[in-house]
């Protein structure tokens, strides 16, 4: 027999009755009936119920095991009484009668237990991650990004693509966060970066004549951590196609994406009608660049109702320039109730509050309500209701002033209107592709034009150029669901001259294009053919696919909210001798 297990505990059946085993695993809990002591023993696939009363010859030895010890033990397959079967385990028919134990790894008293639901702070489960994975929740959400990465990888080798592994030390590149500098010894006062992405190298794989790569790329990020994001690292499904235009790659992906969707969805409905919405519709409509579709409502402008009108605050606000008056509908939020609820989560917003009209049956039919209905009459009334499409038990908020300052208010409003009213679907997986991003964007304090999204990008309109930067448009693409960007990609620019003048137009002369790009810049000299790709969030993916609202939820060893690892003590101050061959000294910071 081996050394450790003839099974595991999962496998065992009926069919096993009076058969010897061998199972290893760890004491999930232990139950004493009156001298009869029941021991749950799980392993990574499942769990067995193995007992010992005074007949075992290893009855003392079990009674002094406790939760979490590993184990391994030897015994007999019995069948459970008929009235004892357990339906929700593999192996509820039967038990194992134990004959001989050996302790493996015994435990201390545990800062956090495994078994039951008991909720531990986020510190307590980072600093024992160890423990917090053996509970079946975090054993299963690991187990589901595994699996989703193997199918990800198997669609795209399924399509053609091959894996390709590109530099984890590299050099620094504006990627829209700050890169993790690595020092070098050999070359002091010199830093590596650790690659935010793989994003020149994938265009540089073009270059050499691949047509298609992918790769399950680790991603390497200083940001301020978020519920969706990790402050240090992640995973992304890179991938990059040779001779092709933006629908060549959603047509590629929409497969890759939507069959891991459809394959470990749990019966929730996913989406194949992905529509394209452009970065200005999508601020329009949802107030936000990755809107949740399931969600059906749609901000519209209604400016014109209010322009002239007895609401003085709208009236005079519309006659500044680059001011606009939204609604957000909201279909069966037609109580006073609720439309004061939702103006007090606007005020807790930083906004004044959020005007309201409401309708409701009156003695004379259809009557809105409210204090904008009472400012502005019944026709310009009438007229919002009609051009929003909403009638009895209906309800309308608006919002005002110059787009920047109410847009995301507006859709976080959008959000809990569509939660509150039960307007969004929880069983579903909604996509859309954002397209159309503008190239540049100018900082609100100095003016200065920089870049908004990736400086790679193929302009649309080539032309635009020469004029106005912030017309400029972008081939970039972002792919949204439920509410999450998923994927962020581009056609890239592969020509050395259109380089030039898009980096010219953010403020980067030739000489730090060269300095900073080289390498791209002179590869395009060589024959550079048109490209274009896409990453996909792998982290992002599985926290929808295992519905969770934290991805620390789906990542092995996560870091803290201030990137700490509590685990392994990271990041840690360096030795006098680490420094000294490094060629650094650390400046001590002021303390607050």
């Amino acid at each position: 027999m081996h050394a450790y297990r003839s099974h595991t505990c999962v496998d065992l059946r009926k069919a096993n009755v009076g058969d010897t085993v061998r199972l290893s695993g760890w004491v999930h809990r232990v139950r004493d009936h009156g001298g009869v002591l029941f021991i749950d023993l799980r392993d990574h696939y499942g769990m067995t119920q193995v007992l010992a009363d005074s007949d075992s010859p290893v009855f003392a030895e079990v009674e002094k095991v406790r939760a979490e010890w590993c184990i391994r033990i030897d015994g007999k397959v019995l069948a459970r009484d008929e009235s004892l079967v357990n339906p929700k385990l593999p192996t509820g028919e039967i038990e194992v009668f134990i004959e001989d134990l050996e302790v493996l790894g015994a435990a201390d008293e545990l800062p956090l237990m495994v078994f039951g639901d008991q909720e531990y702070p986020e510190e307590t489960r980072l600093r024992y991650r160890y423990l917090d994975l053996r509970r079946e929740e975090m054993q299963r959400n690991i187990t589901l990004r595994s699996d989703v990465i193997a199918s990800m990888r198997k669609r795209m080798w399924d399509q053609g693509f091959r894996e390709y592994q590109t530099p984890i030390i590299t050099a620094s590149s504006p990627e829209g966060a700050r890169d993790f500098l690595v020092p070098s010894r050999l070359h002091p006062g010199k830093f590596y970066a650790l690659p935010q992405a793989p994003q020149l190298f994938k265009q540089l794989i073009m270059v050499s004549g691949f047509d298609k790569y992918f790769q399950i790329a680790p991603c390497f990020r200083d940001e301020d951590p978020r519920a969706d994001r990790s402050p240090t690292d992640f995973y992304q499904l890179d991938m990059e196609m040779s001779f092709v235009e933006q629908q060549d790659v959603f047509d590629t992906i929409q497969p890759v994406v939507q069959g891991v969707f459809e394959e470990f969805a749990g019966g929730h409905k996913v989406d194949d009608v992905w529509p394209q919405i452009s970065y200005r519709d999508a601020a329009l409509w949802y107030g936000t660049d990755k809107p949740d579709l399931r969600n059906p409502i749609k901000m519209q402008v209604v400016s014109e109702h209010f322009r002239g009108s007895g609401f003085a605050i709208f009236a005079k606000l519309l006659e500044q320039e680059g001011t606009e008056i939204r609604a957000i509908p909201a279909p069966g939020g037609g109580s006073r109730k609720f439309c004061d609820r939702m103006n007090s989560f606007a005020q807790k917003e930083g906004l004044p509050g959020m005007g309201y009209i409401f309708w409701r049956d009156g003695a004379d039919g259809l009557e809105a309500a409210g204090p904008l209905a009472k400012n502005i009459g019944p026709e310009r009334t009438e007229a919002i209701r009609q051009q929003l499409g909403l009638g009895v038990g209906d309800a309308a908020f608006f919002l005002g002033g110059k787009p920047d300052g109410f847009e995301r208010v507006a859709g976080r409003a959008r959000d809990v209107i569509g939660e509150e009213l039960g307007l969004t679907e929880k069983d579903r997986f909604a996509f859309c592709w954002i397209v159309d991003f503008p190239m540049y964007e100018a900082d609100e304090e100095t003016g200065e034009i920089d870049f908004s999204h990736n400086p790679f990008s193929m302009p649309q309109n080539l032309e635009d150029l020469e004029g106005d930067p912030l017309s400029v448009l972008g081939y970039q693409y972002d792919l949204a669901c439920n509410g999450y960007e998923l994927i962020s990609g581009a056609i890239r620019n592969h020509k050395r001259d259109v380089m030039f003048k898009v980096f010219e137009k953010a403020g980067y002369g030739a000489e730090e294009v060269e300095k900073r790009f080289g390498g791209l810049a002179r590869a395009f000299q060589y024959g550079a053919p048109p490209h274009g790709g896409c990453a996909a969030g792998i982290d992002r993916i599985v926290m929808l696919l295992a519905d969770e609202d934290n991805i620390r939820e789906v990542m092995m060893f996560p870091m803290n909210q201030r990137a700490e690892d509590l685990m392994m003590g990271a990041p840690s101050e360096p030795s006098n001798e680490q420094l000294r061959e490094l060629s650094l000294r650390v400046i001590d910071q002021p303390r607050d």
